[in-house]
């Protein structure tokens, strides 16, 4: 069977959601291939750039320029088509096709909705550029507002049109069902020679955001940060009553839509977002070309922890409440929470194994930060696992425990006041209702916890007072339900300091029994293949035998996450060219290695561009089976290995997960005070899989 090397969606009907399919196929194809390109045939217009293309542009950075992501503009084509043109039109189509195919290991194709073409046009464009270029067919369907019987008798037409115009018809993605439809329609689809795919209608992708308004209305920003103005709009609500009255009917993602000089309600709604028993607005907009007097706008400058954009606008309340319901949600990179939703629904309602398997899809020996991020929640959903965060007062822990439930790789158990943090998710416009919260300062746990670490520490000189004292602190709280079994593992670290981290562990989770000393790693991420760094941030200098620990362990990480062990043990000098203790030192280690696990690749004393780079290790050391190819890198001390892995990351600007820590019991590990929420999230992803890993 000849592989796909590209696949044309093509949309059968306005606002069908082809971008959320894009979206999804694409993430699938960038994890898999090391060079994908995206390709629109033909765009609305020039007047301003295609939105899609400049969501997968920004999403995957994708190595081509806007230019050489389109054909012809609309009116271009149906210009041509009009003048007798259209085998011109195809022709230059399929010359600037086959210029991708040949560059590129795949090409997904976009098409516009065929009710964006003239009337007058009597053939689907979409299915003639698809068919003249030899690429399959992806059929999108809306199901917005029609029942099964409707949706089964379209299938079966689009399937007869998609054959008669000669096309090869890979898939079709039903999309925007109602819920009851869904199901009734998935069970009357069988027989098809292809697969159907069904995505109900999810709401939250179909609602504006703040930004989104503002860009449409040309409104002026007042107050609120970029990221606040993620957040989405889930209704209108013009403000023209008595503040008492206007507050009943308030609702939560709300857009509050007032005459600038109208105090008493901005006020309300700011009163109304800070209390905890009341609805949180999504946004204000101020009308009339009136804006907060100067004392308004100081007060509320003055609040703190209030992520609520206010914009302005000089049209009336009602001409701007007519502009705000005509602007259309859309997908954007800088977007990533809705980002991820669109992902998170895709990957939930489709058979991603199935897709791939149909386009025989060769995996690449390379491998790109965004594949290992996404190998990464393939393998943790595969036996999904449960991570306590104790750091919920920080939003960005908020942030990634809501981007890694979407994505239903992970099962999250936040420490907190449970009505805290609901009211602060609802401030940020973040959805929790997936995630346990545990009350930890009031919880029956803390004495069960508190008895526990008095047995386990009492030879120590542990009081059963300083036990219970103990269960006061996060981290001993998170520590013991990972030890009693309630979780399967804990990431801390946003706020405490990596003393506070690892401390607990050590004293409760301790080592495996084959294993003396925890260590750490780094995936360090380049543009086409992982490296895993030991260890870069726990054992200051090591001893030979703790060294050779450190290699094990480090081999097996890399192993539990699918890299094939090579590993180097780096030192200033290569082979037996090097004399001095700290030479003596990585030879030794080498050597214990070897003992202990023949099984292992392994060389070393070996210079960092002996290890990775083919050419050097062919002049240094021609026979080994691990000098220019090597992927697990050792470091002699922690001088070294810190200081390396923060050169590679900002020389290079390669993608630096961790510290990861290994030779625990059970996993424990430790984000940087300076983390981002994708670091955050590839951390907690990680911790679930050693989990698995520790559970087999």
């Amino acid at each position: 069977m000849k592989k796909t090397k590209s696949l044309y969606i093509a949309p059968l009907q306005e606002s069908a959601g082809s971008v959320v399919v894009a979206l999804g196929i694409m993430e699938l194809l960038v994890h898999q291939m090391e060079r994908v390109a995206y390709f629109r045939p033909i765009i609305e217009s020039n007047e301003k750039r295609d939105s899609d293309i400049e969501l997968i542009l920004g999403r995957y950075g994708l190595s081509m320029n806007y230019e050489a992501c389109f054909g012809y503009t609309l009116q271009e084509a149906e210009s041509m088509i009009a003048q007798g043109g259209l085998n011109v039109l195809l022709e230059t189509l399929l010359e600037r096709f086959g210029e991708l195919e040949r560059e590129y290991d795949f090409v997904l194709i976009q098409g516009l909705s065929v009710t964006s073409f003239s009337s007058s046009l009597d053939f689907n464009l979409n299915l003639a550029i698809a068919k003249n270029i030899g690429a399959s067919v992806v059929s999108v369907l809306s199901g917005k507002h029609r029942n099964a019987s409707e949706m089964f008798e379209m299938i079966r037409l689009e399937s007869h049109v998609v054959a008669t115009e000669g096309c090869t018809h890979f898939a079709t993605f039903v999309n925007r069902l109602d819920v009851a439809c869904d199901h009734e329609l998935r069970d009357s689809i069988e027989g098809f020679s292809f697969p159907i795919f069904c995505l109900p209608e999810y709401p939250e992708l179909d609602k504006p955001t703040m930004q989104e308004i503002a860009t449409a209305l040309n409104a002026k920003r007042l107050f609120g940060s970029d990221e606040d103005m993620n957040r989405l709009v889930s209704h209108l609500r013009i403000a023209a009553m008595r503040v008492e009255h206007f507050l009943e009917q308030l609702q939560d993602g709300d857009l509050i839509i007032t005459p600038g000089d109208r105090s008493d309600i901005l006020l309300g709604t700011l009163v109304s977002t800070y209390s905890t028993e009341h609805p949180n607005a999504s946004g204000i907009l101020v009308t009339g070309g009136f804006e907060p007097s100067d004392y308004i706008s100081g007060m509320i400058q003055n609040l703190s922890g209030v992520p609520l954009p206010m914009l302005a606008t000089s049209d009336d309340t009602i001409e701007t409440a007519t502009k705000v319901l005509a602007v259309q949600a859309k997908l954007n990179a800088k977007n990533s929470r809705k980002v991820a939703l669109a992902i998170g629904h895709f990957e939930n309602h489709v058979d991603s194994q199935l897709f791939m398997e149909r386009i025989e899809v060769t995996e690449s020996q390379s491998v790109t930060p965004m594949m290992f991020a996404y190998r990464l929640f393939e393998r943790a959903r595969a036996s999904i696992k449960h991570i306590v965060l104790p750091e919920s007062n920080d939003d960005r822990i908020l942030r990634a425990t809501e981007i890694v439930l979407r994505r239903g790789a992970v099962k999250i158990t936040l420490l907190g006041e449970e009505r805290e943090i609901l009211h602060r998710s609802a401030t940020l416009g973040i959805d929790l209702h997936d995630v346990t919260i545990v009350d930890w300062q009031r919880s029956a746990l803390k004495e069960e916890f508190a008895i526990r670490f008095y047995e386990l520490r009492k030879e120590k000189g542990l009081t059963l007072e300083k036990a219970r004292d103990s269960m006061n602190h996060l981290s001993y709280f998170a520590t013991m339900m990972v030890y009693c079994g309630y979780v399967d593992g804990m990431v801390s670290g946003a706020i405490h300091t990596t003393q506070e981290t690892i401390l607990p562990a050590l004293q409760v989770i301790k080592t495996r029994p084959d294993v003396s000393l925890v260590s750490s790693v780094f995936f360090m991420c380049l543009d086409t293949k992982v490296l895993v760094y030991g260890d870069c941030a726990i054992n200051p200098d090591p001893n030979a035998t703790e060294l050779a620990q450190i290699a094990i362990a480090s081999a097996d990480t890399a192993k539990t996450f699918g890299i094939e062990p090579k590993v180097a043990m780096l030192s200033y000098s290569t082979g037996t060219s090097g004399k001095g203790a700290e030479v003596e030192k990585v030879r030794e280690a080498t050597r214990l290695v070897k003992i202990a696990r023949p099984d292992l690749k392994i060389d070393g004393p070996i210079q960092y561009d002996a290890a990775v780079d083919s050419v050097v290790a062919a002049q240094k050391l021609p026979d080994s089976q691990v000098a220019g190819e090597a992927n697990v890198l050792i470091f002699p001390d922690l001088n070294t290995g810190n200081n390396t892995y923060k050169a590679v990351q900002r020389s290079s600007g390669a993608v630096a997960i961790g510290p990861i820590l290994q030779g625990l019991n059970r996993p424990v590990n430790d984000l940087s005070r300076g983390c981002l929420v994708e670091d955050i999230v590839n951390t907690v992803v990680i911790t679930a899989i050693q989990a698995q890993k520790e559970n087999r």
